[in-house]
């Protein structure tokens, strides 16, 4: 097959996927967009890359205005019209879209319907509900109304694709309210590239840069937006400061640049950007604990994936989110740390001072990451999804493969 795989923040696990399926021998063509504030993958030509397999950017003008509705539906409008003329010349059988703004999704969607091609929606997030809430938050009733439109954007995709692939149970019933019976959906679940997240001794080059060495770490790498809770960190460096331990954060972002606010004169909270790739290994070995966080509200439509991350790291982690979110479920299944009620700050703390004083559940993490982020078996799947022969699933049936 001439499969292009759209990943608009470049992670690491998409484009460890798309190199998969080149490996299996199809043509894939993966593309993401420079333009996005995020932690990005391996997204460069490797001499080990398969045949098969070539990376596009997708760029803007101008860094992506997350924070300003009226500027960042035009930039969407915008990303969407260079991202059809990119794929386009390439001719693909099938089209697999994740984390995609909807504007833009929405001008793929259709020319990928005017092309004859098909096309399988990545759903990351619920991203209308997300959209709803915050308009709604900032603009009341008229944020609420706008909101509601994104949700109908977001549904009649659902709708239309030709196969929906979505990373959690707790979205089917998202799926169902917006008219996916009858349609081909799965459940697959996220993982992270475990190859390319080697375990790292504690004492390495970038905590020896950064002074890190000698102290206790407490450590949140990735996204730190307007779905968490950076007070929650600034809390944890004012509790632990009288051991001598470093709340380290390693991120860029509305909730980062609260943090750097607030935080000024805590000096035991350190921020950093986003690192390259490369060195994510020695990041993720620094921390003794490593801290995930998620809102309550947040707990529906979203599911942090850094944890995944953390698990191939072989530290033990420290969730605080939404008891019901898969992320809770998979910290739990996996024995890899702790989790807490997002709202719950002495727990919090209570829970890192527990996983400093026992770091045993990094093994478990570890052992289980290996048990499950097969990229073979991912492969498979994911090429029986894509495959033109892939039948739509009974009318209430919705596969899980997990």
């Amino acid at each position: 097959m001439r499969i292009a795989v759209h990943d608009y923040c470049g992670h690491p696990f998409q484009v460890q996927l798309s190199r998969e399926l080149a490996r299996r021998g199809h043509e894939v063509l993966h593309l993401y967009s420079p333009s996005v504030q995020s932690a990005h993958g391996a997204l460069e030509k490797m001499p080990s890359d398969p045949v098969g397999f070539d990376l596009a950017p997708v760029m803007l003008d101008r860094p992506f205005e997350k924070y300003q509705p009226a500027r960042r539906a035009l930039q969407e409008l915008e990303y969407g019209r260079r991202l059809v003329r990119r794929v386009r010349p390439f001719g693909p059988e099938v089209v697999l879209s994740a984390n995609t703004p909807l504007l833009s999704q929405r001008e793929l969607v259709r020319a990928m319907a005017r092309d004859g091609a098909r096309f399988v929606f990545w759903q990351q997030d619920v991203l209308g509900v997300g959209i709803r809430n915050a308009l709604r938050s900032r603009f009341g009733v008229v944020g609420d109304g706008i909101g509601r439109a994104f949700e109908g954007v977001e549904a009649k995709m659902l709708r239309t694709s030709d196969a929906v692939v979505t990373i959690s149970e707790d979205f089917v019933p998202l799926l169902r309210r917006a008219g996916v019976v009858g349609s081909a959906a799965y459940v697959v679940e996220n993982w992270a590239p475990l190859g390319e997240l080697p375990q790292r001794p504690r004492d390495n080059a970038w905590a020896v840069r950064l002074g890190l060495v000698d102290r206790p770490v407490f450590l949140y790498a990735g996204t730190l937006g307007m779905k968490h809770n950076p007070a929650l960190l600034l809390d944890l460096a004012d509790a632990v400061q009288g051991l001598g331990a470093i709340v380290a954060v390693v991120s860029e972002g509305l909730g980062a640049d609260w943090l750097r606010e607030e935080g000024k004169g805590v000096a035991n909270l350190v921020q950093l950007p986003y690192q390259p790739y490369e060195s994510l290994p020695d990041v993720l070995a620094t921390g003794d604990v490593l801290l995930c966080l998620l809102e309550t509200d947040a707990g529906m439509f979203s599911v942090p994936s850094k944890v995944l991350s953390y698990l191939c790291a072989g530290r033990p982690v420290l969730a605080a989110v939404p008891p019901s979110n898969l992320a809770a479920r998979v910290v739990a299944h996996a024995g890899a740390g702790i989790t807490v009620d997002p709202t719950d700050k002495d727990g919090f703390i209570a829970g890192a001072l527990d996983l400093l004083a026992d770091p045993s559940p990094g093994r478990a993490a570890r052992k289980y990451a290996e048990r499950t982020f097969d990229i073979a078996a991912i492969g498979e799947r994911f090429e029986s999804i894509l495959s033109p022969a892939a039948q739509p699933a009974g009318s209430n049936a919705i596969s899980v493969l997990p």
